[in-house]
């Protein structure tokens, strides 16, 4: 008996069985190839019986089994077309009707645009340590800004490397360099568009301007102005009522500011030049006006239809956050939160979003004032105002928030040399906690007393109250407190006591003017992270264009003709740079 082993599905060829089959490596034998074969043939015979049973289907369906076979594949095929093209039909359908607006409110963005004015690096530390010291905090404390911190801005403005305010908030709005005390016009002293008016006429968004300056003030005024010189505060605010052709483009103004809409027939309330009565006119266009805390509050944020808004609580500035008396003024926080959600509800129905400008005006006043609890509590306050739009933009995807500043104000310092000995290396928050009034409300407070006084009743006022109570400061020399008590010159005045409070802190200034540092950016929100890095500070201003598809070039060439020179004669600041020479005693009969 012969035997055959193979691999899987290996033919014997030399075997004397021919070319027979074998499965595996199991030998096999002539019998077990009969098994085979009775095996082959019985299943020869089910094939043949198959293939009869086939052919009598074939007569009964007139087609055969093979073809109905490939007619069930074609069927199947044409099943799974139709439910494509039932898909298609509704999903066309639901583009329609839905799709659209879907794919539109998915473009739909609000951009808020927070300018710290004046606002510094050391400046932001400073607040820091006092927050973190006071309030027994970590080390690692960080502040609402400090966890946002993406890159820094470069200041400098067309014509110098110390810009000013008009300057820098020009580069924001119109995203070009001009020169210092220029509202939004440029160089050749013609109109630019800006970022709010092209998002109000381009993309049919609710625009709105915050700040705790006057609401005419450089800063607002170059978001919805066009003057030559940031002076002309009573042209800007025909501007901000819609008085030139692209009409009102502002919806929303809180502020100061009240003395530039009244005219000058009311002395007691006006700080115009001519007799306009804006206040009226923007009545008569359709603004809602409120002057009080009470009519702030009581503002319904749920109202689609509240807008205009022209919100002026203050006849110039609005106080410093640390003289602020909270049931006369809201704060830059509360401001925030109204202006937020009242833009947010006109919006809500509709594809475009909101552009808003936020400004804490006065840290740069304080700085510029040298007076740094002054500056510091307006710093915190102008946290407060972060926290709330960050909230906000945590609650609202479609939203970015843009934090940085036009300028640093005073070259500040957090450290300074009293003696020609090596310095220690300290400085003192402490020193700050105490201090309830800024150096402007003191200075009134102390040029606004009876000329009749004795220099006696004088001294005991400064030795018993200004520095005690108002100033926090309990060791004052005999010195100082006659200088302070004698002296009669506003700036003499506010320099001594700027030099009390920053010594015992040993803090420093350079300047009552402003420096060419570059100064903090800080964004939150969708597309944050296109500002990483050091930037110019028109790339802000290219940032929003971009974010928004805007086009100012356009806006530019349809304002070119309007008017940038106030026809009455200006008031002029004492200097450019200092921003509170134009406190109360300069306007003494505003109340």
């Amino acid at each position: 008996m012969s035997q055959l082993n193979g691999p899987y599905s290996a033919i014997a060829r030399d075997s004397n069985e021919g070319l027979r089959v074998h499965f595996g490596n199991e030998p096999r034998d002539s019998e077990a190839a009969d098994i085979e074969d009775n095996d082959l043939f019985e299943s020869s015979t089910q094939l043949t019986d198959a293939m009869e049973v086939a052919d009598s289907d074939t007569l009964y369906y007139g087609i055969s089994l093979g073809n109905r076979r490939r007619m069930h594949k074609g069927r199947g095929f044409w099943v799974t077309v139709g439910l494509l093209v039932l898909v298609s039909v509704v999903g066309m359908f639901w583009l329609y009707y839905d799709g659209i607006n879907w794919m539109q409110r998915s473009k739909k963005r609000n951009v808020i645009l927070m300018i710290s004015d004046g606002f510094g690096p050391a400046s932001e530390t400073m607040a820091r340590n006092f927050f973190q010291q006071t309030n027994n905090l970590s080390i690692g404390y960080q502040s609402p800004l400090d966890e946002i911190l993406v890159g820094s801005s470069r200041t400098r403005s067309s014509d110098s490397l110390v810009t000013d305010s008009a300057a820098g908030a020009t580069a924001f709005s119109c995203r070009l360099k001009t020169y210092n005390g220029a509202i939004s016009v440029t160089d050749d002293k013609t109109p630019c568009g800006t970022v709010l008016e092209a998002a109000k006429l381009q993309r049919g968004m609710a625009t709105g301007l915050v700040a705790t300056s006057r609401i005419t003030h450089a800063t607002p005024g170059a978001f919805s102005a066009h003057t030559l010189s940031r002076n002309m505060e009573d042209l800007i605010a025909e501007y901000q009522i819609g008085n030139y052709s692209l009409g009102p483009v502002v919806d929303l103004m809180f502020g100061g500011g009240r003395c530039h809409f009244m005219p000058n027939t009311q002395p007691e309330s006006s700080c115009r030049m001519d007799d306009r009565d804006l206040w009226a006119d923007a009545k008569a266009a359709g603004f809602r006006t409120l002057s009080s805390r009470k009519e702030f509050d009581s503002l319904d944020t749920s109202d689609a239809k509240l807008l205009p808004v022209l919100g002026i609580m203050a006849p110039s500035h609005m106080d410093y956050e640390i003289d602020r008396d909270p049931k006369e003024q809201p704060s830059l926080a509360e401001m925030a939160d109204k202006a937020l959600k009242i833009l947010d509800t006109s919006t809500k129905k509709k594809n475009a979003g909101f552009f808003l400008m936020i400004e804490g005006s006065r840290i740069d006043m304080a700085a510029h004032t040298n007076d740094p609890a002054a500056h510091l509590r307006d710093i915190i306050a102008y946290w407060d105002a972060i926290a709330v739009v960050r909230k906000f933009v945590d609650e609202h995807p479609d939203t970015v928030m843009i934090s940085v500043s036009d300028h640093e104000t005073g070259g500040f310092s957090v450290a300074k040399q009293l003696t020609p000995a090596y310095p220690d290396y300290l400085w003192k928050p402490e020193v700050l906690k105490p201090v309830r009034h800024s150096i402007e409300y003191i200075l009134a407070q102390l040029l606004g007393q009876p000329s009749g006084d004795s220099q006696e009743t004088r001294y005991r006022f400064v030795r018993d109250t200004v520095f005690p109570d108002w100033m926090g400061v309990r060791d004052a020399s005999h010195e100082e407190i006659t200088s302070v008590a004698m002296e009669t010159d506003s700036v003499r005045l506010r320099q001594l006591l700027s030099t009390a409070i920053s010594d015992r802190a040993q803090i420093g200034w350079a300047t009552h003017g402003h420096s060419a540092v570059d100064v903090n950016l800080y964004a939150y929100g969708k597309d944050a992270h296109v500002l990483r890095g050091n930037h110019e500070n028109t790339d802000i201003g290219q940032f929003i264009i971009d974010s928004l598809g805007l086009d100012l070039d356009a806006v530019t060439n349809q304002i070119k003709g309007e008017r940038v020179v106030q026809q009455s004669t200006p008031i002029k600041e004492a200097w450019l740079g200092r921003r509170d020479v134009d406190a109360a005693e300069h306007y003494p009969l505003i109340h």
